[in-house]
């Protein structure tokens, strides 16, 4: 069969999404997957990296797992030269790397025969970053200087294995098997067979890189009965060899505060990710389960007139990122120069919502002790407010008390509604893995996250604990007859991420 000739429209780009951590993934791949038109990923590519790509790409799941496949390979053959053939630009995300036992060449190959333009993206694999994140370095001068990988799941359809268990034995240093942990037994009894000692030590990493991660230990003798005694599921790296020993002494990962809490994060989509990023840092294992979403106001107009007319007040008001994010696209939209905001002071009722200001290079004339509306109030309290001009941006549904207690010591206030929050019904996943998996604590930072958790109606896990923001979010938490075990000194997610560290540092 010949060949086309490469068309000049449409490219799939064959990305390796790395062993799990999203901060193993490459500038690269980043830069490819914020192009893309099409996102094709599988099961083990980190669902995190899917942020980093536009809001309007199509995105399609084409996860394997052993006797469960979305798709078969060659539907998803298929499915990647069909859409970059018709001109998009594609990438195809594969846990770890793409062409180590990852099947990249054979998708680049069709790619080929059919006329259409690749490029292979290199990933961090998990053979090396695995056991690395488990303590265990593949090579080491004082035990081995060489390293074998080996995959222990073949292509089923072959008459014979094609691994040479003899030489696999028999070669020196560090052995990498990826996949096939329920053939463990099945393996090592072949590797002993074949000349190696029963007692060299062996380790699985289950998840590595992540929250989730889990390591047992054993040697080739005994590894499968670990196995079978602590329920050791696959996805797995398996390391044998006596750089395992290294374990003891090098065990950073595993070894975090939080590592093995599984916590809930209940903030937008969009805010979620600091918190996550601020948790997992930690050693925590991340369910994002966004509750709320934020959207624009109702009357988009009115915002407008408000924000175009910024320049007039005394002061403005800001309660919350979010706002201050609304009223700059506002702003932005109907002037192009920072200084149109004019001689306006600026409140902020936090440091999050202060740096956030501070991002658009203005600075913050107000800023309370306490992070809450009532210590802003009390900040006001300290200045001369009365018959002075306050624009408050706001969220549609929002405590009265910040305009009422400021038009009761004479400012005159004007409430620009800056967004509103509105149920997330994008958490298929999360929800799944929740009722699957439980966790050990959920976090809310806003009575909003609060009130919309509930409406799901989920059943919540024995042991549960409930952390908070803060006073004003604690006071929904206990209105809807809820336990708080955790709450934040500061209602900021700095404060609410050591709140919940120095909860299990106890």
């Amino acid at each position: 069969m010949s060949k086309a000739s490469p068309s000049s429209k449409g490219i799939c780009y064959l990305v390796g999404a790395g062993p799990g951590d999203p901060g193993l993934f490459t500038l690269r791949g980043k830069e490819v997957l914020e192009a893309a038109d099409v996102v094709i990923y599988d099961y083990l590519s980190n669902p995190e990296l899917l942020r980093f790509s536009k809001p309007e790409a199509e995105r399609i799941y084409v996860g394997k797992k052993a006797k469960d496949h979305t798709l078969s390979q060659e539907g998803i053959n298929k499915l990647i030269v069909q859409k970059t053939g018709e001109g998009k630009v594609v990438v195809r995300l594969k846990g770890g790397d793409p062409v180590l036992f990852g099947r990249g060449a054979e998708e680049a190959a069709e790619l080929v025969d059919a006329g259409i333009r690749f490029e292979l993206v290199p990933g961090v694999t998990s053979a090396i970053a695995g056991p690395a994140y488990a303590g265990i370095p593949v090579t080491h001068r004082s035990h081995t200087s060489q390293l074998t990988i080996f995959t222990g799941h073949e292509d089923p359809t072959k008459p014979e294995s094609s691994l040479d268990y003899a030489k696999i034995a028999q070669a020196d240093g560090t052995k990498v098997m990826l996949m096939g942990v329920e053939r463990i037994g099945e393996i090592a009894a072949k590797l002993i067979e074949h000349g190696a000692k029963a007692g060299t030590p062996v380790a699985l990493t289950r998840w590595a890189t992540t929250g989730r991660q889990r390591t047992i230990e054993g040697t080739l003798e005994t590894i499968a009965k670990v196995i079978k005694d602590t329920d050791f599921k696959a996805p797995a790296v398996c390391v044998i060899g006596t750089v395992v020993l290294e374990r003891d002494k090098l065990n950073w990962f595993e070894n975090r505060p939080l590592f093995g809490k599984r916590i809930v994060v209940t903030r937008t989509r969009q805010q979620a990710g600091v918190l996550s990023k601020n948790l997992a840092q930690l050693g925590a294992d991340i369910i994002e389960l966004p509750t709320i979403r934020i959207e624009p106001p109702k009357d988009l107009q009115a915002f407008g007139q408000l924000v175009m007319d910024c320049h007039t007040y005394d002061w403005i008001v800001f309660t919350s990122p979010n706002g201050v994010d609304h009223f700059f696209e506002m702003f932005y939209k109907l002037y192009n120069d920072a200084r149109s905001i004019g001689g306006a002071k600026i409140a902020a009722i936090g440091p999050g919502t202060a740096d956030k200001i501070k991002s658009f290079h203005l600075a913050v004339d107000l800023l309370p002790e306490e992070f809450v509306a009532e210590g802003l109030i009390k900040a006001f309290r300290k200045e001369s407010v009365e018959n002075l001009t306050m624009l408050w941006i706001r969220a549609d549904e929002t405590r009265e008390i910040i305009s009422k207690e400021l038009s009761a010591m004479g400012a005159i206030v004007d409430e620009a509604v800056a967004y509103r929050t509105v149920p997330e019904d994008q958490n298929h996943d999360a929800i799944l893995r929740f009722k699957e998996e439980g966790a050990d604590v959920i976090t809310f930072t806003s009575a909003s996250t609060v009130e919309h958790f509930l409406n799901l109606k989920l059943p919540l896990p024995a042991g549960l604990k409930i952390a908070s923001i803060g006073p004003v979010t604690s006071k929904a938490i206990k209105k809807a007859g809820l336990k708080i075990d955790i709450e934040a000194k500061d209602s900021t997610i700095a404060g609410l991420v050591a709140a919940i560290e120095k909860h299990y540092a106890k």
